[in-house]
C-alpha cells in the first residue's frame, strides 16, 4: 500500500509542476531557465513513477 500512497503523492506533484509549466507559459515572458527546470522536475517524476509501477507488477 506505501508504494500505491507514493505513486499518488508523486502523481499530485507531476501535476502540479504541470499547471506550474502552463502558467509559465502563459506569461507575457517567460522564464526559459525556469521553464526548462520545471520540465526537469516533471520528467524525473515520472520516471520515479514508471519505476515504481513496474516494481509492483
Amino acid at each position: 500500500m506505501a508504494v500505491e500512497a507514493r505513486i499518488r503523492e508523486l502523481g499530485s506533484r507531476h501535476h502540479s509542476l504541470d499547471q506550474a509549466i502552463q502558467d509559465e507559459l502563459n506569461r507575457p515572458a517567460s522564464d526559459e531557465a525556469r521553464l526548462k527546470e520545471l520540465k526537469r522536475k516533471k520528467l524525473k517524476l515520472k520516471e520515479e513513477m514508471e519505476a515504481l509501477r513496474a516494481r509492483t507488477h
